[in-house]
């Protein structure tokens, strides 16, 4: 089986002949060393932290950062100049829920995201190929944007959907690019392939790396068995400036970012959990130049997992799963009922009610959910439907 192409990436990006774990883990408490100095120097938030540690086993003695520190400190935690700063993303997480927090990229930052980006698309494609980015564009260097600079440096052609597009405007764009491969999220992609099989249309999308939201189990087994292939799933966050993990060809877990992202799970204790133990996931980013973190808590659940069998260095974390208030599971259950293209949930003091589109029984979908048919609206799929979640999917 072909090795994870992260190894080397992190290989040319290091300058390093071949990547070891006891090598790496050299590079990662030279890096949090070299992180700790540059606190201790600048005096911002972090500057009560030692100015070095003996081992990366005493990472745990540190105080964790939050998403609510991260919102009310960032001129602490910014690192550089503003003049140094390429990049700012602004605003709350999910929607409306959570802190506003503002995260700073220098242009360092951003092409070290573009090269991982690059490494885990060059799993699934490479010269020739083409993938529809449906990601959100939100001028230069955005995400989409820098999807498209990884997209592109491999030699493949990258096709510019974005977000919010109704399903007539996909057709139009899938039957004129004819895109081989997918970057974006789960439940969209899920419902344009189920759309396109609807019309007895071509669906060209043979392979798929799902992101930008959580990916449950049961959507990503409904893509899976419609396209054939198994999914690479990619992690990542703001604070990890985008990028934090990949699937290999071994589709088992996603290999970490470790050159740049030193990651933890920890116990609802606050103690770091032995391999195979789920909890929260917290990193502290070593060599981010604007805003590196120590010890944030990402508030998302996974677990690590064994070495894999590709033959990588790079430690694997298992899927991920957002804190968040039932969604994701509400999707699970759902999504596995044939002819759903869409759907939303809202609750009040009745419970939950569900707005669908698709081509399925309303009773299908209320026991897929446990709740009342009468608690489910249920409307055809047209060439003028719109995604009814423009972001990132939760009960109202």
């Amino acid at each position: 089986m072909k090795r994870t192409a992260l190894d080397k990436w992190i290989c040319e990006t290091e300058r390093i002949p071949r990547l070891t774990r006891p090598g790496l883990e050299a590079l990662q408490l030279r890096r949090l060393n070299a992180l700790l100095a540059r606190e201790r120097a600048r005096g911002g938030f972090y500057k009560d932290m030692p100015e070095r540690l003996g081992s990366l086993a005493e990472l745990e003695r540190l105080p964790f950062t939050t998403a609510e520190d991260l919102s009310a400190n960032a001129a602490g935690l910014l690192l550089t100049s503003q003049a140094e700063v390429e990049r700012i993303i602004s605003g709350a997480t999910s929607g409306t829920t959570g802190p506003v927090k503002r995260v700073f990229y220098t242009r360092r930052d951003l092409e070290h995201t573009v090269g991982f980006f690059a490494a885990g698309i060059s799993e699934f494609t490479g010269p020739g190929g083409a993938v529809l980015v449906a990601m959100p564009f939100s001028g230069p260097d955005g995400l989409g944007e820098l999807i498209c600079r990884a997209v592109e440096s491999l030699g493949a052609r990258s096709v510019r959907a974005g977000v919010g597009r109704s399903l007539g405007e996909l057709d139009a764009l899938l039957d004129a690019e004819r895109p081989s491969a997918y970057i974006g999220m789960s439940v969209p992609l899920l419902g344009l392939l189920r759309w396109r099989r609807l019309g007895g249309r071509e669906t060209y999308i043979r392979r798929a790396l799902v992101s930008g939201d959580a990916c449950p189990e049961g959507v990503c087994a409904e893509i899976e068995r419609i396209l054939g292939t198994r999914l690479f799933p990619h992690y990542g966050s703001r604070e990890m400036c985008l990028g934090g993990a990949v699937t290999c060809a071994a589709h088992e877990g996603m290999h970490l970012r470790e050159n740049h992202v030193l990651a933890e799970i920890i116990g609802g204790d606050g103690r770091p959990l032995p391999e195979g133990e789920r909890g929260e996931l917290v990193i502290t980013t070593l060599d981010m130049e604007a805003m590196p973190l120590i010890r944030y808590r990402t508030g998302d659940m996974t677990r690590f997992l064994p070495p894999c069998e590709c033959g990588g260095v790079t430690r694997r974390i298992d899927r991920v799963s957002r804190a968040g208030d039932g969604m994701e599971a509400l999707d699970s259950a759902l999504f596995r009922v044939p002819g759903l293209i869409d759907c939303a949930a809202r609750r009040d003091g009745a419970g939950i009610s569900i707005s669908a589109v698709g081509s399925c029984p309303p009773d299908a979908l209320a026991r897929a959910a446990n709740i009342d048919p009468a608690r489910i609206s249920l409307e055809p799929p047209t060439p003028q439907t719109k995604p009814l979640y423009p972001a990132k999917r939760r009960i109202e």
